[in-house]
């Protein structure tokens, strides 16, 4: 457990710094569509704290899969489950998404996709990559 947590912080503080650069392009393009002309020193410094944390926990949550004693499924539950309730508090805190079933409804429906898609490539990549070392291993047999 010791292990998971000193892994979980590494990955964190690598991840943490990509949140505030995310929001500075969503600010960038915000303020080039004129939608929003100011924004309060407040709302910026809430934003950058916020989203920095929610990318530590995005990227510390990765070690999960770094223990041998979880099956990869479970793992990938668990690393969804971390995701979803980490953008959905920070989205719902920094009034991104509306505080309604509908939008809350609608995200849960494209973070599921979203994941669920992830997951697909990455197993297919995966399988590929796996049949080609076969493959390999069989004409060098």
């Amino acid at each position: 457990m010791k292990m998971f947590f000193k892994e979980f912080f590494k990955r964190g503080l690598i991840s943490a710094w990509g949140g505030p650069f995310i929001l500075a392009v969503i600010y960038f393009i915000v303020g080039k569509t004129e939608k929003i002309n100011s924004l309060s020193p407040y709302e910026v410094s809430f934003g950058i704290i916020s989203i920095m944390l929610m990318a530590f926990m995005a990227g510390g949550i990765t070690a999960i899969y770094q223990s041998e004693k979880l099956p990869t499924a479970f793992s990938a539950l668990i690393h969804a489950g971390v995701l979803y309730l980490d953008y959905l508090f920070m989205y719902l805190v920094n009034d991104w998404i509306p505080k309604n079933f509908k939008a809350i409804g609608i995200f849960t429906i494209i973070f599921t996709l979203g994941f669920a898609l992830v997951w697909l490539i990455i197993y297919l990549c995966t399988k590929n990559k796996a049949e080609g070392i076969n493959k390999l291993r069989k004409e060098k047999s």
